[in-house]
Protein backbone atom coordinates (compact mmCIF):
# COMPACT_ATOMS: atom_id res chain seq x y z
CA UNK A 1 0.00 0.00 0.00
CA UNK A 2 1.25 3.46 -0.98
CA UNK A 3 -0.36 6.47 0.70
CA UNK A 4 -0.48 9.85 -1.02
CA UNK A 5 -1.75 12.96 0.75
CA UNK A 6 -2.97 16.33 -0.40
CA UNK A 7 -1.43 19.23 1.56
CA UNK A 8 -3.71 22.24 2.11
CA UNK A 9 -6.58 21.59 4.53
CA UNK A 10 -5.66 17.90 4.61
CA UNK A 11 -2.40 17.82 6.57
CA UNK A 12 -2.68 21.30 8.07
CA UNK A 13 -5.25 24.16 8.11
CA UNK A 14 -4.55 26.38 5.09
CA UNK A 15 -6.06 29.37 6.88
CA UNK A 16 -2.96 29.48 9.08
CA UNK A 17 -0.78 30.00 6.01
CA UNK A 18 -3.03 32.77 4.72
CA UNK A 19 -2.99 34.57 8.05
CA UNK A 20 0.79 34.19 8.28
CA UNK A 21 1.11 35.80 4.86
CA UNK A 22 -1.20 38.66 5.75
CA UNK A 23 0.83 39.36 8.86
CA UNK A 24 3.98 39.50 6.73
CA UNK A 25 2.34 42.09 4.47
CA UNK A 26 1.10 44.05 7.50
CA UNK A 27 4.68 44.09 8.78
CA UNK A 28 5.80 45.52 5.44
CA UNK A 29 3.20 48.29 5.81
CA UNK A 30 4.61 49.16 9.21
CA UNK A 31 8.25 49.07 8.15
CA UNK A 32 7.68 50.99 4.90
CA UNK A 33 5.01 53.50 5.94
CA UNK A 34 4.58 53.27 9.71
CA UNK A 35 1.05 51.85 9.49
CA UNK A 36 -0.23 50.02 12.54
CA UNK A 37 0.45 46.31 11.99
CA UNK A 38 -2.52 44.96 13.93
CA UNK A 39 -4.96 47.39 12.28
CA UNK A 40 -3.63 46.42 8.85
CA UNK A 41 -3.88 42.71 9.65
CA UNK A 42 -7.47 43.09 10.88
CA UNK A 43 -8.43 45.05 7.78
CA UNK A 44 -7.05 42.34 5.50
CA UNK A 45 -8.60 39.58 7.60
CA UNK A 46 -12.02 41.22 7.30
CA UNK A 47 -11.57 41.48 3.54
CA UNK A 48 -10.62 37.80 3.44
CA UNK A 49 -13.74 36.79 5.35
CA UNK A 50 -15.97 38.93 3.14
CA UNK A 51 -14.78 37.91 -0.28
CA UNK A 52 -11.76 35.64 -0.25
CA UNK A 53 -8.18 36.40 -1.26
CA UNK A 54 -8.65 38.01 -4.68
CA UNK A 55 -8.35 41.75 -3.95
CA UNK A 56 -7.25 42.00 -0.32
CA UNK A 57 -4.10 43.97 -1.00
CA UNK A 58 -5.84 46.27 -3.47
CA UNK A 59 -8.45 47.16 -0.85
CA UNK A 60 -5.94 47.59 1.94
CA UNK A 61 -3.68 49.88 -0.08
CA UNK A 62 -6.65 51.85 -1.46
CA UNK A 63 -7.79 52.46 2.12
CA UNK A 64 -4.40 54.11 2.65
CA UNK A 65 -4.53 56.07 -0.63
CA UNK A 66 -1.62 53.98 -1.95
CA UNK A 67 -3.15 51.88 -4.69
CA UNK A 68 -0.22 51.79 -7.11
CA UNK A 69 0.04 48.57 -9.09
CA UNK A 70 3.69 48.22 -8.11
CA UNK A 71 2.75 48.19 -4.41
CA UNK A 72 0.08 45.54 -4.98
CA UNK A 73 2.67 43.41 -6.77
CA UNK A 74 5.11 44.01 -3.90
CA UNK A 75 2.53 42.76 -1.42
CA UNK A 76 1.83 39.64 -3.50
CA UNK A 77 5.56 38.94 -3.68
CA UNK A 78 5.94 39.34 0.10
CA UNK A 79 2.96 37.04 0.68
CA UNK A 80 4.31 34.34 -1.61
CA UNK A 81 7.90 34.46 -0.38
CA UNK A 82 7.44 34.91 3.34
CA UNK A 83 8.49 32.13 5.70
CA UNK A 84 5.29 30.86 7.33
CA UNK A 85 4.84 29.37 10.79
CA UNK A 86 2.75 26.23 10.32
CA UNK A 87 1.90 23.06 12.19
CA UNK A 88 0.43 19.78 11.09
CA UNK A 89 -3.06 18.94 12.30
CA UNK A 90 -2.59 17.01 15.58
CA UNK A 91 -4.63 14.14 14.08
CA UNK A 92 -2.39 14.20 11.00
CA UNK A 93 0.73 13.86 13.12
CA UNK A 94 -0.76 10.93 15.04
CA UNK A 95 -1.86 9.19 11.85
CA UNK A 96 1.54 9.64 10.22
CA UNK A 97 3.27 8.09 13.21
CA UNK A 98 1.18 4.96 12.70
CA UNK A 99 1.50 4.98 8.91
CA UNK A 100 5.25 5.67 8.66
CA UNK A 101 5.96 2.00 7.86
CA UNK A 102 4.30 2.58 4.46
CA UNK A 103 5.61 4.68 1.57
CA UNK A 104 4.17 8.16 2.12
CA UNK A 105 3.99 10.95 -0.47
CA UNK A 106 2.42 14.38 -0.92
CA UNK A 107 0.95 15.73 -4.17
CA UNK A 108 -0.03 19.39 -3.99
CA UNK A 109 -1.21 22.06 -6.44
CA UNK A 110 -0.42 25.74 -6.24
CA UNK A 111 2.34 28.29 -6.80
CA UNK A 112 5.55 26.29 -6.57
CA UNK A 113 7.39 28.77 -4.33
CA UNK A 114 4.41 29.00 -1.98
CA UNK A 115 3.95 25.24 -1.76
CA UNK A 116 7.67 24.67 -1.22
CA UNK A 117 7.65 27.20 1.63
CA UNK A 118 4.73 25.34 3.22
CA UNK A 119 6.48 21.99 2.86
CA UNK A 120 9.61 23.36 4.50
CA UNK A 121 7.69 25.03 7.34
CA UNK A 122 5.88 21.77 8.09
CA UNK A 123 9.12 19.73 7.87
CA UNK A 124 7.42 17.32 5.51
CA UNK A 125 10.74 15.71 4.60
CA UNK A 126 10.65 14.07 8.04
CA UNK A 127 7.47 12.21 7.18
CA UNK A 128 7.32 11.71 3.42
CA UNK A 129 9.43 10.01 0.75
CA UNK A 130 8.82 12.97 -1.55
CA UNK A 131 6.63 16.05 -1.92
CA UNK A 132 5.53 16.54 -5.53
CA UNK A 133 4.60 20.11 -6.46
CA UNK A 134 2.44 19.68 -9.55
CA UNK A 135 3.26 23.13 -10.93
CA UNK A 136 6.91 22.15 -11.22
CA UNK A 137 5.83 19.71 -13.91
CA UNK A 138 3.64 22.29 -15.68
CA UNK A 139 0.20 23.55 -14.74
CA UNK A 140 -1.42 21.08 -17.09
CA UNK A 141 -0.30 18.38 -14.64
CA UNK A 142 -2.18 19.91 -11.70
CA UNK A 143 -5.03 17.85 -10.30
CA UNK A 144 -7.25 16.29 -11.56
CA UNK A 145 -4.34 15.18 -13.77
CA UNK A 146 -2.86 11.90 -12.57
CA UNK A 147 0.60 12.71 -13.93
CA UNK A 148 2.33 13.10 -10.55
CA UNK A 149 0.45 10.13 -9.13
CA UNK A 150 1.74 8.02 -11.99
CA UNK A 151 5.30 9.13 -11.24
CA UNK A 152 4.82 7.75 -7.74
CA UNK A 153 3.24 4.56 -9.07
CA UNK A 154 6.22 3.99 -11.35
CA UNK A 155 8.67 4.78 -8.55
CA UNK A 156 6.97 2.28 -6.23
CA UNK A 157 6.33 -0.26 -9.01
CA UNK A 158 2.79 -0.75 -7.83
CA UNK A 159 -0.68 -1.00 -9.33
CA UNK A 160 -3.23 1.79 -9.14
CA UNK A 161 -5.21 -0.44 -6.78
CA UNK A 162 -2.28 -0.28 -4.33
CA UNK A 163 -2.55 3.51 -4.05
CA UNK A 164 -4.59 5.32 -1.39
CA UNK A 165 -5.08 9.05 -1.91
CA UNK A 166 -6.31 11.31 0.87
CA UNK A 167 -7.53 14.81 -0.01
CA UNK A 168 -10.22 17.34 0.76
CA UNK A 169 -11.42 18.89 -2.52
CA UNK A 170 -14.06 16.90 -4.43
CA UNK A 171 -13.92 19.33 -7.35
CA UNK A 172 -10.56 17.96 -8.54
CA UNK A 173 -8.90 15.56 -6.13
CA UNK A 174 -10.55 12.21 -6.77
CA UNK A 175 -12.36 11.94 -10.09
CA UNK A 176 -9.58 10.53 -12.28
CA UNK A 177 -8.07 8.39 -9.54
CA UNK A 178 -11.51 6.81 -9.04
CA UNK A 179 -11.53 5.82 -12.69
CA UNK A 180 -8.12 4.18 -12.36
CA UNK A 181 -9.11 2.06 -9.37
CA UNK A 182 -7.16 3.85 -6.64
CA UNK A 183 -8.67 4.05 -3.17
CA UNK A 184 -9.76 7.64 -2.52
CA UNK A 185 -10.49 9.16 0.87
CA UNK A 186 -12.02 12.58 1.46
CA UNK A 187 -11.24 14.24 4.76
CA UNK A 188 -14.00 16.66 5.76
CA UNK A 189 -11.83 19.53 6.94
CA UNK A 190 -11.23 23.04 5.65
CA UNK A 191 -13.09 25.16 3.15
CA UNK A 192 -14.38 22.25 1.05
CA UNK A 193 -15.90 20.20 3.84
CA UNK A 194 -19.48 21.09 2.93
CA UNK A 195 -19.08 20.95 -0.85
CA UNK A 196 -21.50 18.60 -2.61
CA UNK A 197 -19.58 16.65 -5.20
CA UNK A 198 -20.79 16.02 -8.72
CA UNK A 199 -21.50 12.42 -9.65
CA UNK A 200 -18.24 10.49 -9.86
CA UNK A 201 -16.19 13.30 -8.31
CA UNK A 202 -16.42 12.41 -4.64
CA UNK A 203 -14.01 10.05 -2.91
CA UNK A 204 -14.88 6.43 -2.34
CA UNK A 205 -14.66 7.04 1.42
CA UNK A 206 -15.27 10.06 3.64
CA UNK A 207 -13.89 10.64 7.14
CA UNK A 208 -14.30 13.59 9.55
CA UNK A 209 -10.54 13.96 10.07
CA UNK A 210 -7.32 11.99 9.79
CA UNK A 211 -7.74 10.35 13.19
CA UNK A 212 -10.22 8.04 11.43
CA UNK A 213 -7.83 7.06 8.63
CA UNK A 214 -6.07 4.14 10.26
CA UNK A 215 -9.37 2.56 11.25
CA UNK A 216 -10.68 2.98 7.71
CA UNK A 217 -7.58 1.25 6.36
CA UNK A 218 -7.94 -1.43 9.09
CA UNK A 219 -4.46 -0.80 10.46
Amino acid sequence: MVLIFDLDDTLYPERTYVESGLRAVARFGYEEFGWNREASFRFMLNALDRQGRGTIFNEWLASRDCSQKSLVEKCINIYRHHTPHLRLHPDARKALLILKKYPLYVVTDGHKVVQQKKAEALHLHRWFCKVLLTHRYGRKHAKPSTYCFNLIRLQERCAWSDIVYIGDNPVKDFVNLNLLGATTVRVLTGMHKNVRAKKGFDAGHRIPNLSHLTKLLSL
